[in-house]
Parts: C-alpha cells; structure tokens; sequence
C-alpha cells in the first residue's frame, strides 16, 4: 500500500464514505520518518518533488546552538534528549527531531563567556575541589596577567550585561546546557536550535521534573 498523505481516504465529518473518483498520486506520497538518533554522523540525500533534495539525517553527534541573550553561537556535542513535548518515546531512545529538549556541552559557552567578560563563570566545584590551594591560583593569575585598559574594558562589559542568571550558571557547573532543537534533522540534515533561558526554561525545568 505505500503511506499516502491524501485525505480522499477519510469519511466526512458526519461519517459518510466518501466515493473513490481516482487513484493514488504521486505528489500524494508520504515516506518512512527518519528518527534521527545520537551518533557518529550519517546522512542520506533524497531525490524529491521538483528535482529538489533532502538531507535525511540518520545519526548526528553535534550541532550549531545559540546563546539568545548573549547573541552568540557555538558548534556544540549533543548529548541527550531529555524531553519531547509529543512523544516520550523520544526521550528514551534518544531521537533527534524539532522541538526536542537536549542537553549539549557548555564548554564552548563558558570558554567564550570567560575571554569575553574576563569572568569565571560555573567553577564553583572545581574551586571547591582544589581545596583552596593557594599558591596555585596566583601563580595561574600571575601567568594570565592582564593590561588595565583589558581589565576596564572587562568590567564595562560586565556591569552593562554579563550577568547570568542562577539557573543557568547552575547548569555550567554541572557542564550541561539544556537546548531546543529548531531545525528538522530529517529534512535538513542539521540539528540547530538555542539555549533555553528565563520562562521557558523555567517551564521546560518543571516538565522535565515530572
């Protein structure tokens, strides 16, 4: 039979049969989902309507991911999907698809956070472990000295907008950032999207508790 995408098949609203008038066509064609998983990167290009191609995406490990209050993007590692809004399948095999609650890595966040406010920010544990060593910390300042005029610079930017919300600076210390995926990896070949922040995280944290 194929998977078809036509509604002639369906009854009416009040039940009725409707009366079959032609055959399939092919402009009515569905395909198999693509469910994307985490792994090693795998894709399929697919001839479509129109001599067009799609770039169905079977295995992707890593994607572009911006950071919306900081209006900056990094390439980062996928980790897990945590949650789906439609399908908590998804969740426990690790399916890729739009709209799903990933956790990626945070350490391209921190290391451009960290060059560009001059700031620690999520080291909490690690200073914690270290166990107040110290010797080692000013011999690591003495190495990262810097010219009072980048020291400055550093600070304006800090008071201006360098200020990162609790939840969030929690998940730097943990190494995980959650994300929504906003690209289609079954249509696309790419699995994009940005870093959730204020409300919604808010709202996606108390889901994904339940």
């Amino acid at each position: 039979m194929g998977i078809s995408r036509d509604s002639r098949h369906k009854r009416n609203a009040t039940g009725a049969k409707r009366a079959s008038y032609r055959k399939k066509r092919a402009f009515e064609l569905g395909r198999q989902p693509a469910n994307t998983r985490i792994g090693s990167k795998r894709i399929h290009v697919v001839r479509v309507r129109g001599g067009n191609h799609k770039h169905r995406a079977l295995r992707l490990d890593s994607g572009n991911f911006s950071w919306g209050s900081e209006a900056v993007a990094r390439k980062v590692r996928v980790i897990t999907v945590v949650y789906h809004p439609s399908n908590n399948e998804f969740s426990r095999t690790d399916t890729l698809t739009k709209s799903a609650i990933v956790q990626v890595d945070a350490a391209p966040f921190r290391q451009w956070y960290e060059a560009h406010y001059g700031q620690n920010l999520g080291r909490r544990r690690q200073q914690q472990q270290k166990g107040g060593d110290k010797e080692k910390e000013t011999t690591e300042e003495e190495k990262k000295k810097k010219s009072k005029a980048v020291e400055k610079k550093h600070a304006a930017r800090f008071a201006a907008h360098g200020k990162v919300e609790p939840a969030l600076e929690r998940q730097f210390e943990a190494g995980r950032l959650y994300a929504i995926v906003s690209s289609r990896p079954g249509q696309s070949g790419r699995v994009d999207g940005y870093i959730l922040e204020g409300d919604e995280l808010a709202f996606y944290s108390k889901a994904i508790r339940k």
